[in-house]
């Protein structure tokens, strides 16, 4: 019997939406709430899509891979769906059944060692982050930081800004909605999807996402999927054999786990071996 294929997904606009974000395409019918912040419904997931992904988990590995910190990730609940690894602050966190993995945030750290430092990031960042549009500045787990905009207001000079900014640092950025991260390069998604794949022995890793952040995961994987929406596509962004959803908006989740499915199954008669990546090929 061949090695499984772990799905590795992305979360937020590609497999579960915010209300506007839910509306980037044709509606949904009867969303799945499947996250409460301030008592007040957050995130969505098509029906048809949840109850695909937890058939789906059932048989193979489901990674969730995202940008939120540990804390925003547990706000998710995927009813149904079996998580046993899940990698969150973009790459610095592996979970395994929800608890921190000691090894993994050695590593991490020996990879971000000798570039900017947070500290720095913070001191370089924070004349770009004084502006009336900025709405407010998070820190991630002191890993990253990203700000909050109003995009109405927010002059397309001051993207460039933000650029400039983290290229003195040698870091990266994405920008992704209301939300503009900039990241230390040693810091991807990829790389914490390659040490799960190791530790669970997958022969062949499928992988989605929407964001600059998700392009290096989904270079580095046998079989890539995004949506038709967000930040990779307005970039027009490609990698080889990728599959890109006739759907935007929530409708794509459900696509998109059906695309999984399909490679599971082909899997299922045996496919290609999953290679190791580090953090030195992100984009």
């Amino acid at each position: 019997m061949s090695a499984p294929l772990l799905v590795a997904s992305d979360l937020d606009r590609t497999l579960i939406y915010s209300a506007a974000a839910m509306r980037l395409g044709r509606a949904v019918a009867e969303p799945v709430c499947v996250e409460v912040y301030a008592d007040a419904p957050t995130s969505f997931i098509d029906p048809a899509a949840l109850a695909a992904l937890a058939e789906l988990s059932a048989t193979v590995p489901f990674v969730p891979v995202t940008t939120r910190t540990q804390e925003q990730y547990g706000r998710i609940v995927l009813p149904g769906v079996r998580v046993e690894h899940a990698v969150t602050t973009n790459g610095a966190v592996v979970l395994v059944d929800g608890r921190p993995c000691g090894d993994w945030d050695a590593e991490v750290r020996r990879r971000c060692a000798d570039g900017a430092s947070f500290a720095e990031a913070l001191r370089v960042l924070a004349p770009v982050w004084d502006q009336p549009w900025v709405r407010k500045v998070r820190d991630a787990e002191e890993r990253f930081c990203y700000a909050v905009v109003e995009p109405a207001e927010t002059p397309a000079g001051w993207y460039d800004e933000v650029h400039g900014a983290a290229r003195s640092l040698g870091w990266v950025v994405s920008v992704q909605g209301r939300k503009v991260y900039v990241i230390p390069p040693g810091l991807t998604k990829e790389a914490a999807v390659a040490e799960v794949a190791r530790r669970v022995g997958a022969g062949a890793v499928a992988a989605a996402g929407d964001s600059w952040l998700d392009a290096g995961m989904l270079a580095a994987a046998d079989h890539a999927v995004r949506p038709a929406h967000g930040e990779l596509d307005d970039q027009g962004w490609t990698t080889s054999d990728l599959v890109v959803t006739a759907s935007a908006g929530g409708r794509a989740a459900a696509e998109i786990v059906a695309t999984f499915d399909g490679w599971a199954r082909a899997r299922a008669h045996g496919g290609p071996a999953w290679s190791s990546v580090s953090s030195d090929t992100a984009p």
